[in-house]
């Protein structure tokens, strides 16, 4: 690894027999979807559309 540590971690897990993705942002907010792009994207918005675990709302 170069560069500096940042502590974000995102992690994108397939859900075995399907064509679905689960995506994990380095907030804990969690997103599913079929498209690689659509689910990078969607965690790379951050904090467009994230609603952390946690928040109270």
């Amino acid at each position: 690894m170069t560069g500096p540590a940042t502590g974000e971690i995102y992690r994108v897990d397939w859900l075995p027999g399907t064509d679905v993705l689960h995506g994990t942002c380095h907030c804990g907010a969690e997103h599913t979807a079929e498209d690689p792009v659509a689910m990078w994207e969607w965690m790379l918005a951050h904090p467009e559309g994230h609603q952390p675990r946690g928040n109270g709302s």
